[in-house]
């Protein structure tokens, strides 16, 4: 199984979050999955691919041109991937993977997390999705999305379909589980 890890490119404030990714890395590695990331040797991502990398595990960082270009592209993968654009590296990201992590990140995290939701709600994949919960990182985000889903403007099988966990084990059990929702995105409730 490919697990493919959206987050930030930078550490954070808290060392938890850094203590998170290290542990993802190594769960990766120890349930005998490769990691698909964003390429990168910076931030909670640069630690994801590491401790993959470290463990033993396999790596394949997929990276725009353009940031590659600013120097930040590890180097040290397995297979990195420099192509032409955001959406080719989202797709080409998304193509390769069997489920999707989300660690703490900024804005960049987000798009990827919520791109990767609406092709699932859309039944263009049928792949796993989970937040890694780290600190309560994502409480309020998920507060928002219950009031998002009690106003109607989201099914409630669409809102069930991101896990949220603070443990990686907890998270590859539900991937195991998984079924994907039956449920339209078109139409009322």
């Amino acid at each position: 199984m490919r697990i493919c890890v959206f987050s930030g490119s930078c550490l954070g404030i808290r060392s938890s979050y850094k203590d998170a990714a290290i542990r993802l890395g190594h769960a990766i590695t120890s349930n005998g999955y490769d990691l698909v990331y964003g390429g990168s040797n910076i931030g909670l991502m640069g630690v994801v691919a590491d401790t993959v990398m470290e463990n033993g595990g396999h790596v394949i960082g997929v990276i725009p041109r353009s940031i590659a270009d600013l120097g930040v592209a590890h180097n040290g993968l397995n297979d990195l991937r420099v192509v032409g654009s955001m959406h080719e590296r989202k797709a080409i990201m998304a193509d390769l993977s069997d489920a999707f992590v989300v660690l703490p990140g900024g804005i960049g995290t987000f798009e990827e997390l919520f791109e990767i939701w609406t092709w699932g709600q859309l039944d263009y994949h049928e792949k796993p999705i989970a937040l890694l919960n780290v600190d309560g990182f994502f409480d309020p985000l998920t507060a928002f999305l219950d009031q998002v889903t009690s106003e109607g403007f989201m099914k409630p099988a669409h809102r069930a379909m991101p896990f949220v966990s603070d443990t990686p084990d907890a998270i590859f059990d539900a991937f195991r589980a998984y079924v994907a929702p039956k449920v339209l995105k078109v139409g009322t409730g």
